[in-house]
């Protein structure tokens, strides 16, 4: 290709935005219909685009339209991600699977001290501050809805907690 024919390419792409503008619905369509989904295909097409703009010094104006060498490109691309798709195909999990226990046994030991640790401080407590704690972290009610079941005003649900989360603190040398 001669600089002149190079410049005339150049000229005859016009800029990405003007080729996006131009062909992206076409270029979605010819994708999709070899693809068959939606996010592959928007992905090739922006692949497609994207090596068009590093390859707009290749185009021959002569030999095609910009419409044909773009939907070449894109039908490329496309089948190319169909052909990979083929060699790596994606296994849907197995639902029965139960991987290996992957857990760290010194944090879980750990884990289960302090669990025993929090309980122990937990009855230590007032049997009222306790029974706002459970029922606000263990049985994730609001402090409207202990209010209610326990017949007590919020402000005493909100005070009884409060007193009792310092109490649990100090049992467990939590700092402030």
């Amino acid at each position: 290709m001669t600089t002149a024919s190079a410049e005339q390419s150049g000229s005859d792409l016009g800029t990405v935005e003007s080729l996006y503008g131009e062909y992206h619905r076409q270029a979605l369509g010819v994708a999709l219909r070899v693809l068959g989904n939606m996010g592959d295909a928007e992905e090739v097409v922006q692949e497609a685009f994207l090596a068009a703009w590093r390859a707009s010094h290749t185009f021959d104006a002569s030999r095609g339209s910009t419409r044909t060498w773009l939907l070449t490109l894109v039908r490329n691309r496309a089948i190319d991600a169909v052909r990979m798709r083929m060699r790596r195909p994606v296994q849907p999990l197995d639902d029965t699977f139960d991987p290996p226990d992957s857990s760290d046994v010194p944090l879980q030991a750990a884990s289960n001290v302090d669990a025993a640790r929090a309980a122990e401080a937990m009855h230590l407590l007032p049997p009222e501050q306790r029974a706002v704690i459970e029922l606000a972290y263990a049985s994730g009610l609001s402090h409207t809805e202990i209010a209610a079941k326990l017949s007590v005003p919020v402000g005493t649900v909100k005070g009884r907690i409060r007193l009792g989360l310092d109490r649990l603190r100090l049992a467990l040398g939590v700092p402030r």
